[in-house]
């Protein structure tokens, strides 16, 4: 699988009220819609598809929410391509390439994500690794 492409169609964030004690942060990833892209200028023998996902960080108690909306595209062989287009007809998705597909739109949303909480004042939805002094 290689990807070709990458961009938001849609990013929004909003912040309703101050941060509380009781702060939960939850995220979720979404495949909307995969699609098979036809381009007579795409003279290969892989297949190209069109991925919509939405990723959403929600801070609860209704604090805040951040969705990120984009597409991404990959070209795989014709064989993988066909099989993921002939699950996607009843909405499923192989444990292999929706891990695949997750890490891609987890690498990218996720640095857009701590940008928008940065602005905003947020709290960051995931640690980042710290470094500690050895007690001797």
């Amino acid at each position: 699988m290689k990807l070709i492409g990458f961009n938001f169609t849609k990013i929004s964030i909003e912040k309703k009220r101050k941060i509380s004690k009781d702060l939960k942060i939850d995220t979720s990833i979404n495949i909307d819609s995969i699609e098979e892209v036809k381009n007579e200028l795409l003279k290969s023998k892989d297949i190209f598809l069109n991925i919509k996902f939405n990723y959403k960080i929600n801070y609860k108690p209704d604090i805040s929410t951040i969705e990120l909306v984009g597409n991404l595209a990959i070209a795989l062989d014709s064989k993988l391509g066909k099989e993921i287009l002939k699950d996607w007809k009843d909405k499923k998705i192989k444990d292999e390439t929706r891990i695949t597909l997750f890490n891609v739109i987890l690498r990218k949303s996720n640095v857009k994500a701590l940008q928008l909480e940065e602005e905003m004042s947020l709290p960051l939805h995931f640690q980042l690794p710290s470094l500690k002094q050895n007690k001797k």
